[in-house]
Parts: C-alpha cells; structure tokens; sequence
C-alpha cells in the first residue's frame, strides 16, 4: 500500500521553472492549428448543412398543392400600412397609392373676402 503521507506532503523545496523546448513549443502550436482548423471545417459543415435543409424547405414549400388550394380560397389581406407614411411625416414607399396632388385654387376665382381682385 502507497503511504497517504508521501503523497500528500506539501513541498518542501521550491520548484523551479524549466522553460519549455523548441519541440514542445512546436507541438504546441500544432495542436492548436489542428483544434482551430477543426472547428473551422465543423463550421463549414453546419453552415453547409443548413443552407441544405433551407434549400429542401423552400423547394417543398413552393410545390405544396394543399398550400395552393387554401391560398385560392382565402380573403385577400389587407397589405400593412406604414402609419407615418400615412400621416405623411415620411414618404411612402408604395407607388400604387400615390394621391395626386390638389390643384390649388386660383386667387381670382375665389369668392374670399381678402382675395385680391383681378383690374
């Protein structure tokens, strides 16, 4: 049986520092080249592998007759509305509900009271 006390015993001696080789600094520094491109290559796996799924779920979505059919029979959506479009702080970025501008009244046609008045 090991003694416990050898094992445990604090150190007496002070330790020294041996400062590490070229060869153990070299192996060192391949390894973290081979975790580093490791990791890189398992990130270009998921990236890939998920560009893969979103390409199958795009191409099943578009070929879905159910999906067709339920779009034939459903109301029309009302399209979203930019509220301050609407109120007219920005402009809008829908073509397709341009007002046209009001024409503005001429002075002499109007019966105003401070209207001027044509010689």
């Amino acid at each position: 049986m090991i003694e416990s006390q050898s094992i445990l015993e604090p150190l007496k001696t002070a330790q020294h520092y041996t400062p590490r080789s070229a060869r153990e600094l070299r192996s060192q520094a391949v390894y973290r080249l081979q975790v580093g491109l490791f990791g890189l290559c398992a990130m270009l796996l998921i990236v890939g592998l998920a560009n893969v799924i979103r390409d199958r779920l795009r191409l099943s979505e578009s070929a879905d007759p159910i999906q067709q059919v339920v779009a034939v029979d459903a109301k029309p959506t009302k399209a979203a509305s930019d509220p301050l479009a609407d109120i007219g702080v920005v402009p809008s970025a829908d073509t397709t509900t341009r007002s046209k501008p009001s024409p503005i009244p001429d002075a002499e046609m109007t019966d105003e009271p401070g209207a001027p008045v044509a010689p």
